[in-house]
């Protein structure tokens, strides 16, 4: 039935996100979510919301939630923008920000969904490559542009890039909307958000899926100069005017509202990272520096492809990427202890 598809919809080539297997006793570090799960008291907050007023549409505006993040970032509410996940923000940003008739800069290792959304919103984007090391080297933005963006920590490398080279990144593009892209910040790296004051032309994207464990929830947010969020505002409600539900606006208030388990979950993931990153390399892998909650590996000798295999054999679920540069690194989520421990286990006979 593809004859009643639009010539747009005929040319997209859609993300894939990570595979949800259904298989038992699984071992799913494929897909970055957090081993550790939401506070307690996100669980309360939506309980508490499980009520008649289920009947009646959520705050279109999320004000209570805008308060509470703008709050703990030391901004104001008219600078934070909510959306239905960090990857519906991001959406959001390419139709308002990026459609100037100018290629916006991308690296060449980094999220996909980037080059979906150009495709969607009929952007030409181009690609930066990342150094020998996969860093992202700020010299290289600097040329003309419709805009920039770039997850910091890159995905899927985990590589971090200091502020003083975001800093570099949004001086030489005075003009043009630079965002930095930050789902994993909260595992070591320092939020640019200190910064959108300074700089009008930087906007700031995060998520709850991450660090604060509500993957399932779809809450993610931008945080910049207001002008910026009355973009993304003009489109949200010229395409979905409640992008966030009673229940989800309920428990992403109640996690930020416990900052102690946060910091105790990144701690969690941090320290185990470090754990699994010493086992791969007496293993024989080559480890990227990460600031993620996963790490970017290659064995010496095998192939990333034959090494996802062997461990899917075994019920570990890792994440392979067929493409250039990094055909043979495997991008491994941060699990629980045990968790990890049976992928070391199951990479030792492959060594």
């Amino acid at each position: 039935m593809s004859k009643f598809w639009s010539p747009l919809v005929k040319s997209l080539e859609p993300y894939v996100p990570g595979e949800q297997p259904k298989m038992a006793n699984l071992v799913k570090l494929n897909t970055n979510e957090n081993p550790f799960g939401p506070s307690p008291k996100v669980i309360e907050a939506i309980q508490a919301e499980l009520n008649d007023n289920l009947r009646l549409y959520p705050d279109p505006e999320g004000e209570s939630l805008r308060q509470t993040i703008a709050a703990y970032h030391n901004v104001k509410p008219e600078q934070v923008f909510l959306g239905n996940g960090s990857d519906e923000v991001l959406a959001h940003l390419f139709c308002a920000l990026f459609q100037h008739g100018e290629p916006i800069l991308f690296p060449d290792v980094t999220y996909s969904f980037y080059p979906v959304y150009c495709g969607l919103y009929n952007i030409e984007g181009k690609t930066v490559p990342l150094t020998d090391n996969f860093e992202i080297n700020p010299e290289d933005y600097k040329q003309p542009n419709g805009g920039i963006i770039f997850p910091n920590p890159n995905a899927p490398t985990g590589r971090y890039l200091g502020l003083e080279h975001v800093e570099a990144i949004l001086q030489a593009n005075p003009e043009r909307v630079v965002v930095v892209d930050e789902a994993y910040i909260d595992f070591g790296g320092e939020t640019a958000i200190a910064l959108v004051d300074k700089y009008p032309n930087l906007l700031v994207c995060q998520t709850l899926s991450k660090a604060r464990s509500l993957a399932g929830l779809r809450v993610g947010f931008a945080i910049g100069h207001p002008d910026l969020v009355e973009a993304l505002t003009r489109v949200k409600n010229s395409f979905n005017s409640y992008p966030l539900d009673r229940l989800a606006l309920a428990g992403a208030k109640a996690a930020y509202e416990d900052q102690a388990w946060f910091e105790k979950c990144c701690e969690g993931v941090m320290s185990e990272r470090e754990r699994v990153t010493e086992s791969l390399e007496s293993l024989g892998f080559e480890v990227l520096p990460s600031k993620a909650n996963f790490v970017f590996a290659r064995h010496k000798e095998k192939s990333g492809e034959s090494l996802a295999k062997a461990l899917r054999e075994k019920g570990i679920i890792v994440r392979h990427f067929n493409k250039p540069r990094i055909s043979d690194f495997l991008r491994i989520t941060i699990g629980t202890p045990e968790q990890n421990d049976a992928l070391i286990s199951g990479l030792r006979p492959c060594s």
